[in-house]
């Protein structure tokens, strides 16, 4: 992907989150970035670190947040994929509270934080937009809390599987609710509080009954309306579409 192409990625994605005008776009154009490639499971960010001097824009592959009990045990806290800002939590905070790591191959976009300070300030427009793209990452964290305190493990694997695919159709890597997912049955676990051995067991199950059809890394959501269901999904958290916000 070309530089003019990453940027535009960017405007894109502000764009979907609010109005800018011809101005707003044209600083957006202007900021200073780098590209970096991780191959996972490389860190991007550790928790206790300093917060970094820049801000990833995720071009494409797959990221996850994660957090440590001090025994060591891990609870992914989301999943993050192209056209998703990975820093937006730190912009203006000290050190680094969680860390992300590279799931799959990931590309970024390292823009200087100072800029986006700049650019925020300057210009409202765009600092509402990343206003209210932070808060639809709070959302779905809201969302994953429910998940894995009010859900049984089917319901819950489920929505993490529903939640996959309208979110990288959104991102324009998925179509007709099949995907690549690119996670073991340990990382799922550690995403909704199950053991691999649970994760595995109810995977198969939702694909003995119809729901899924699994091949190797590759899912298939085979009756929408009835996984969502078993789910207990309402796509409202996700506010893929200001017009429809109950959606899909």
């Amino acid at each position: 992907m070309s530089d003019q192409a990453v940027l535009d990625q960017i405007v894109r994605k502000l764009s979907a989150r609010g109005d800018l005008d011809d101005g707003d776009r044209a600083a957006i154009h202007a900021l200073p970035y780098v590209r970096r490639a991780y191959e996972a499971p490389a860190y991007v960010l550790r928790e206790g670190e300093p917060a970094k001097k820049v801000c990833n824009f995720v071009v494409s592959g797959l990221a996850y947040r994660q957090k440590l009990t001090s025994e060591g045990a891990r609870q992914i806290v989301s999943i993050h994929m192209a056209g998703d800002f990975l820093d937006l939590q730190h912009l203006f905070l000290t050190y680094a509270d969680h860390s992300v790591q590279a799931l799959t191959r990931l590309d970024v976009a390292e823009i200087d934080r100072d800029a986006l300070h700049e650019l925020v300030l300057q210009r409202p427009a765009v600092g509402r937009a990343m206003w209210t793209d932070a808060l639809v990452d709070a959302s779905i964290f809201r969302e994953w809390v429910l998940n894995i305190g009010r859900r049984d493990a089917r319901a819950r694997v489920a929505h993490l599987l529903c939640e996959f695919a309208l979110r990288m159709e959104a991102a324009g890597i998925a179509e007709h609710h099949r995907y690549e997912l690119p996670m073991t049955q340990e990382q799922i676990g550690d995403a909704v509080g199950l053991t691999p051995v649970h994760v595995n067991r109810t995977l198969r199950a939702l694909a003995a009954d119809g729901l899924i059809r699994r091949e190797r890394r590759h899912i298939s959501l085979e009756n929408w309306e009835e996984i969502r269901q078993v789910a207990d999904f309402s796509a409202l958290y996700l506010h893929l579409d200001p017009a429809s916000p109950a959606g899909g």
